[in-house]
């Protein structure tokens, strides 16, 4: 069985295509290859900057011929539908057979397909492939109509086996497919032939070119952490620049250079975010001082003077970026040492969105919410509402129009050198997170009231204005702010009446639209309200119930669990919410809860229909002197026992307890209905009964609504 080797060779393929292009070239050849009847044992893709490359082992040598029967109208059926079914086979009439059937004669197709050699069908599948390739951006060039990502030079396209090596033949676009590739740009330009995968791999580093790109990021980690090592410093971690530096790259050459002494003071992170967006470089930390002092970049080349030259170029290209950074850091801070007003100000003309107001309006209704919701965390409210006004200070900053992604961060350097407090500062910083599933989450009580305000303020505000998200769009980040609100509450173990706090947000932004109030009115039906701002309040946090069920879903806990105390009062304290939804998980894992719901549905399904059909409802308190069995008797017992145990339990938000009374109900539930007839003959004993049912109903449903519990 021969393999398969294929090298697509163009210009230098951007570092964040690489990956995807080799994925997706694997997945196009060899779903064609097994669409056209070849089948292979294994295939891997590897990239370079200049070269996709693929690999097929084990393909067989050519398809298999078909024989397939297939059967068509009767041959006295109207003309057209013998005219449609010559096209579905491609054959013409006095090539069908007609074969006696159930209903009478019918046409039938035998269509012979002979087996094709594999180089055809690679020929076929390749041509296709590159035509049809899906990049991000492509481009074409000269006289041609191929795109491509870069200008494609040559195709690699062979068979081998233990015969030899043969050459699939294929022009695509002018260019013709060969057995010969080239090494590195400058060190080994040159072309080369190839006989098979074992060669092409070997020739190639010979040719100074790694072809998998993990073995060039391992070869980058290990040279410049060995080099950092032999000074008595640490590299700075950072797969993501690491991935893309070895997409950079055929033949890494790790050099590391040291950073002038007149930027050492700048904070760490303005030299390595300016080193990484600007030049590709690795820092280097002092892990005595917590400094950075060098930096390594990667060069494509071994040079005679083993990168002297690279280095000083290097060296003079960064002097001038972190002059520039020097420059914003000192303007920076001498705004922030006079208290940053000029910040703040600017703010006014910065516009938040068009229909929400600039930053400033945005920061003012912050400040006040964060002002509303501080004494439920435990936070002097003037401190809060202190940290809310500055705490988006530095976007007007200089650093931060160069660097956005060092907002916040800043902003606490600034807070600092404003002799702000300590509080206000990690307020500053810690406010936008968290930033997804896997951040961290504040826990400083004035960094969790500012951060809980920001993201109410922003999912009220575009649920007023009617931009909620929609399918995979959303463009405001709004799934993640409400994440970020389920997170901040559950994991500080807050007590937050989340409800209050959004109406009370919500009306700081324009009143929803009337055709949003009245969809609002409508759902929210149940729960009238004549404030506007409620309606969006409410909407709002149905979006958050959405997304805490996916929340606590990947914790394990089944959404009609979730669903039943969602449906309780008092909801919107997420912390009670999820411990109640954690109890009643716990509970209906074991015998008595499972078998309880049950005996519940069964209870509530008669005493539901005998009120439909009656017309009454059987609220009075049951009478134990109306009792005729023993079982009956029981039941009264055992509900007075546990009602006596769920009402301080509840009271107490201790809903473990509550849950394992309720559990006990099932035991009496089930020895009731064995031995008592619910819908007597004696009218005052079946009235007393289905008292005794809506008993067990307002119980159970006095700690979650067993209703929605499936099964």
């Amino acid at each position: 069985m021969p393999d398969l080797l294929i090298e697509l060779f163009s210009e230098e393929i951007p570092a964040r295509m690489q990956t995807k292009a080799a994925s997706d070239l694997k997945q196009r050849i060899t779903d064609g290859l097994v669409e056209a009847g070849l089948t292979y044992e294994g295939a891997v893709a590897c990239s370079t900057p200049r070269r996709l490359a693929l690999s097929v082992h084990g393909l067989t040598s050519a398809s298999k011929a078909i024989r397939e029967e297939r059967k068509g109208p009767r041959t006295d059926a109207p003309e057209k539908a013998l005219e449609g079914f010559l096209r579905s086979t491609g054959l013409t009439k006095d090539q069908l057979e007609a074969r006696d059937d159930k209903k009478g004669q019918v046409w039938f197709a035998v269509i012979e397909k002979p087996g094709r050699p594999a180089a055809d069908i690679i020929a076929e599948v390749l041509e296709k492939t590159i035509r049809n390739f899906s990049w991000p951006k492509s481009m074409r060039w000269g006289e041609g109509n191929l795109r491509w990502v870069r200008p494609l030079h040559s195709i690699l396209c062979i068979l081998s086996d233990e015969a030899g090596t043969e050459i699939v033949p294929l022009t695509v676009d002018g260019i013709v497919s060969s057995n010969t590739t080239q090494g590195h740009r400058f060190m080994a330009p040159d072309c080369f032939s190839i006989s098979n995968l074992d060669d092409y791999t070997a020739k190639l580093k010979r040719a100074h070119v790694v072809l998998d790109a993990q073995e060039r990021a391992d070869h980058i980690w290990a040279d410049a952490t060995s080099a950092a090592f032999a000074s008595g410093l640490e590299v700075v971690e950072d797969k993501g620049l690491l991935a893309e530096v070895a997409g950079l790259v055929e033949w890494p050459v790790v050099l590391m250079g040291k950073i002038d002494d007149a930027f050492l003071d700048l904070p760490p992170e303005v030299l390595k975010t300016s080193m990484k967006e600007h030049q590709k470089f690795f820092s280097v930390r002092n892990p005595k001082t917590g400094r950075i002092e060098r930096f390594v970049t990667v060069a494509n080349v071994e040079t005679a003077d083993n990168g002297a030259t690279i280095l000083a170029g290097n060296q003079k290209v960064l002097f001038a970026r972190l002059s520039d950074a020097k420059f914003f850091w000192e303007n920076d801070m001498r705004v922030a040492k006079a208290g940053m007003q000029p910040w703040l100000d600017a703010l006014e003309n910065v516009t938040f969105h068009n229909k929400l107001g600039s930053q400033k309006e945005r920061i003012d209704r912050i400040a006040a919410l964060a002002r509303e919701i501080a004494p439920v965390v435990g936070v002097n409210p003037d401190l809060a509402e202190q940290a809310a006004r500055v705490a988006k200070a530095d976007l007007s900053s200089e650093m931060v129009y160069e660097f956005p992604e060092l907002q916040g961060l800043m902003g606490r350097y600034y807070s600092e050198a404003a002799g702000l407090p300590p509080e206000v500062a990690a307020a500053c910083e810690d406010h936008y997170s968290p930033l997804g599933p896997n951040d961290d989450v504040p826990t400083a009580p004035v960094s969790v009231v500012v951060a809980l305000a920001d993201k109410i303020d922003l999912l009220t505000g575009f649920w007023a204005i009617d931009e909620k998200p929609t399918g995979s769009k959303d463009p405001f980040a709004l799934r993640r702010a409400a994440l970020g609100v389920i997170r901040l509450v559950l994991e500080n173990g807050l007590s937050v009446d989340l409800l209050s706090s959004m109406t009370a947000a919500a009306r700081g932004h324009p009143a929803p639209s009337t055709e949003s109030e009245l969809a609002f009115a409508a759902k929210w039906a149940s729960e009238f309200s004549n404030d506007p701002a409620w309606y969006v309040a409410r909407d709002a946090l149905d979006f958050i119930h959405d997304r805490l069920k996916v929340f606590l879903k990947d914790k394990g806990i089944r959404h009609d669990i979730i669903d039943a105390c969602i449906a309780m009062p008092g909801n919107d304290d997420l912390t009670l919410l999820v411990k109640r939804a954690e109890a009643l998980s716990e509970t209906l894992k074991t015998d008595d809860g499972e078998n309880l719901i049950q005996g519940f549905k069964r209870a509530n399904n008669i005493l539901t229909q005998a009120e439909e059909n009656d017309g009454v409802s059987y609220e009075l308190d049951p009478k134990l002197e109306l009792t005729e069995h023993d079982a009956e008797k029981a039941l009264f017992a055992a509900l007075d026992t546990a009602e006596a145990k769920i009402k301080p339990a509840m009271a107490a938000e201790d809903f473990q307890t509550a849950m394992s009374a309720m559990a006990a109900l099932r035991g009496p539930i089930d020895g009731f209905f064995e031995a008592v007839q619910v819908n007597s003959d004696n009218d005052i004993v079946r009235r007393n009964r289905l008292c005794l049912l809506n008993r067990i109903r307002v119980i159970c449903l006095s700690v979650a609504d067993l209703t929605r519990i499936e099964g």
